[in-house]
């Protein structure tokens, strides 16, 4: 069920090694790995949600990264949608749905926002549970 890529990166993960973000998470993850994703830029941390299977991608410098990885990994490009979360803002700031492979205007998304208020919520529901 897990790609090469994925059990590798989990397996350095549990040992308490360093892990090659972007890393797709499908669980609860334990604070000290979002931790160590914000290393890249700090308070920030970008995500790739697959809002049909429950997943994300978490980390790397680019969403395209977390979209290939999730892409490689059996998620259909139609359900990945690309955020930003902020753990130490507050809980209404924490998430910032902006990103460039968010842009799919046949899907009616014609800006870099998402922009139907259904697929925030998803997004939304799977970062709480997987990282937040």
């Amino acid at each position: 069920m897990f790609g090469s890529v994925y059990a590798k990166q989990y397996n350095a993960w549990y040992m308490n090694a360093s892990v090659n973000f972007p890393v797709i998470i499908r669980e609860r993850v334990a604070s000290n790995l979002l931790t160590s994703s914000l290393e890249i830029f700090g308070s920030m941390v970008k995500v790739v949600i697959d809002i049909e299977r429950g997943v994300l991608a978490l980390g790397g410098e680019l969403h395209a990264d977390g979209e290939a990885l999730l892409l490689d990994n059996g998620s259909e490009q139609k359900n990945l949608w690309g955020a930003n979360v902020y753990p130490q803002k507050s809980i209404e700031n924490r998430i910032d749905y902006t990103s460039l492979i968010n842009i799919r205007p046949a899907q009616g998304n014609t800006e870099m926002r998402i922009q139907d208020p259904e697929v925030c919520v998803k997004v939304k529901a799977i970062i709480e549970k997987l990282i937040l």
